[in-house]
């Protein structure tokens, strides 16, 4: 009730509202039709009497006298109210009038009565009659909406314009010309506006207008400009212009007239050429209707919210009956989601559906504390099943770290097996060159000793060679727990090492190496570990790049540690080989490698507490990024 009626209710008073505005607009159509037909019955009237008076005995037989003709013309516009009247044979006035520019005279002259309104500019007004262009003068009034213009007075003038044949003497055609300036009518503004909106005809508070338009500028209306004050000169707006004059339609809607809403109906007026030169306007104040629509609307929002002040508590009071019973089985629910399963609606006071709904909960509720016992005694058989299996789980995963050892230690070996033949290669050279210098020194040892100084410095420095590239060779191949290193080392050192041990690897396949060694500090990692992890990256790389290139070694500080950084220009990775290269037994080389050295060197960084990335770009190469946190020294030398 509280949002479906509201909405049938706003609804209904939108469409009532939209039924209003068009009867609204019908009867402004209605006053339009009113004020056209008085409009074009008062041409038509002046025309004629304007016939009646150009067929009289009377214009004939004044014809020959001028003055009684000159007061018979006198007489007769006196009579009809209008501002001129003449008698022509179409040539042009002594004031340069032209009549035969004008359809009307132009008709009449060829025998043919005519009448329409028709616009005269200044000079042919005050020609027709001294003073009625100063009459139809109107200044113009600044406007609100109208289209902007920069004339100040309209000194045109609006007639009802008419014209009937006369047989002048001698048997010539002429014409009996008069006219009715418009301009400050307001007796004719007034009697369309009492006859369209008669007393009684509006609700208290309307008013009822006309207006005559001369193009936009109101030359009649009894619109007000202020109290007493009516609005000639006003301007109306750009839009009902466009529209009326601009289109030659109708215009029956709302409009802004002077300084108010109106009600309003707007209809071209059309002068003896054929132009749209005016307006005809009838229209009311629509603020009277506003608040009448206001104050219905009031009225039905007052109305409603006592009739549901009055009912509300009834239906709530009724509905309280279904509410109640579900509100108990709702906490009845709420207590068994809690953990209390004996809870219940129990038995209930009527029969009704709502009754048979409590009893099915409980019947329900029954069943589930029933499996509730049966899942329990499941869970506790299912968690004695759990620990057994977890105690397998252990001792499997006791052997699987055994084997993992196993792995590492057979990665490590793979590694020492291919950098024996480097060895190799590099003893070879040394002893050669001993052996050659120690043959040059047999024979000159005799008493030339300093000659052959510079052969033993150099059998010295080889021999040096030897020792360092061997020396290396066994502390890489040396179980950690023989080795004697510390954990808290240096990355820089640790890679310069790893470079002696995989010389021949990088030169034998014509591999540039570049290094950016910049950091001393330490990290926390077995230094065989990180040898095995370096070697394993740099012997990758190599392979990588089977015809050359360039190996870029850095260890560089970052924020909490070390950051070593592995790049090559080989063949690089796609992405779905990225996602795999750290699972144990993949390998790109075949039939080459084990597939453990990645993974084994993952595991070992972990370890340490760092972390291992790649970045790979195919046909461009690879990039392995180490981090390694920075040791506590203090803590190491407290572990000591």
């Amino acid at each position: 009730m509280l949002v479906l009626l509201p909405m049938m209710l706003g609804s209904a008073m939108i469409r009532w509202s939209g039924r209003i505005d068009d009867i609204l607009i019908t009867k402004v159509n209605g006053d339009l039709t009113i004020a056209e037909q008085y409009l074009g019955r008062l041409v038509d009237v002046s025309g004629e009497r304007l016939d009646a008076i150009a067929h009289s005995v009377a214009l004939h037989d004044a014809l020959d006298d001028p003055e009684a003709f000159t007061a018979l013309l006198e007489a007769e516009k006196r009579r009809l109210s209008l501002d001129f009247l003449y008698v022509t044979d179409g040539s042009r006035t002594a004031r340069g009038f032209a009549p035969r520019d004008w359809p009307v005279i132009r008709a009449a002259l060829d025998g043919d009565a005519r009448s329409a309104v028709d616009v005269l500019p200044a000079p042919s007004l005050e020609a027709l009659a001294p003073g009625l262009a100063r009459r139809a003068a109107i200044p113009m009034v600044p406007t609100r909406n109208a289209v902007p213009t920069d004339r100040p007075v309209e000194d045109r003038g609006m007639i009802v314009h008419s014209a009937a044949p006369v047989r002048m003497p001698g048997g010539r055609m002429g014409a009996l010309v008069g006219g009715r300036l418009l301009n400050r009518n307001l007796d004719f503004i007034d009697t369309i506006n009492g006859l369209v909106y008669r007393d009684r005809s509006l609700p208290e508070g309307s008013q009822g207008t006309a207006t005559l338009f001369l193009d936009d500028v109101r030359v009649s209306t009894n619109v007000r400009l202020f109290e007493n004050v009516r609005a000639l000169g006003t301007r109306v707006s750009a839009e009902v212009r466009e529209r009326v004059l601009g289109e030659g339609q109708v215009w029956r809607d709302r409009a802004f007239v002077v300084n108010d809403w109106y009600i309003s109906a707007y209809q071209p007026i059309t002068d003896s050429f054929g132009e749209r030169v005016g307006m005809l306007y009838v229209g009311f104040l629509e603020a009277p209707f506003l608040q009448a629509k206001a104050n219905s609307v009031l009225t039905v929002t007052v109305l409603f919210l006592l009739i549901a002040a009055l009912s509300v508590p009834i239906f709530l009071q009724w509905a309280g009956r279904i509410f109640r019973p579900l509100e108990r089985m709702t906490q009845t629910m709420a207590r068994v989601e809690a953990g209390e399963m004996e809870a219940r609606n129990g038995p209930q006071d009527d029969s009704g559906e709502i009754a048979q709904v409590a009893g099915h909960l409980d019947d329900l509720l029954d069943q589930v504390q029933e499996r509730d016992r049966q899942l329990r005694d499941w869970a506790e058989s299912l968690e004695q099943k759990v620990e057994e299996r977890t105690r397998d789980l252990r001792a499997a995963n006791e052997k699987l770290e055994q084997t993992t050892e196993r792995l590492i230690l057979s990665e490590k070996l793979a590694a020492v097996g291919e950098i024996t033949a480097s060895v190799a290669h590099e003893i070879n050279n040394p002893i050669a060159v001993i052996q050659g210098n120690l043959d040059v020194a047999r024979a000159l040892l005799d008493d030339h000793a300093d000659a052959v100084k510079t052969e033993f410095d150099l059998i010295d420095d080889q021999v040096y060679r030897i020792g360092a590239i061997v020396s290396k060779l066994l502390q890489f191949a040396k179980p950690e727990e023989y080795s004697g290193a510390a954990n808290a080392i240096r990355p820089d050192e640790v890679v310069r090492d790893c470079l002696v041990l995989t010389r021949h690897q990088t030169e034998s396949a014509g591999v540039e190496l570049r290094t950016a060694l910049e950091s001393t500090r330490r990290v926390l990692i077995a230094r065989t570990e990180l040898q095995q992890i370096m070697v394993n990256l740099i012997l990758n790389a190599v392979h990588a790049m089977p015809e050359g290139g360039v190996l870029t070694l850095g260890v560089t500080e970052v924020p909490g540690g070390v950051e070593i950084t592995v790049e090559d220009t080989g063949t690089g990775m796609e992405a779905e080989t990225m996602q795999r290269i750290f699972h144990p037994f993949f390998t790109t080389k075949q039939a080459q490698g084990t597939g453990l050295g990645l993974s084994i060197s993952q595991t070992l960084v972990s370890r340490a507490g760092g972390r291992i990335e790649v970045d790979s770009t195919p046909g461009a190469g690879s990039r392995f990024t180490i981090f390694l946190p920075e040791a506590d020294l203090a803590l190491e030398d407290d572990a000591y």
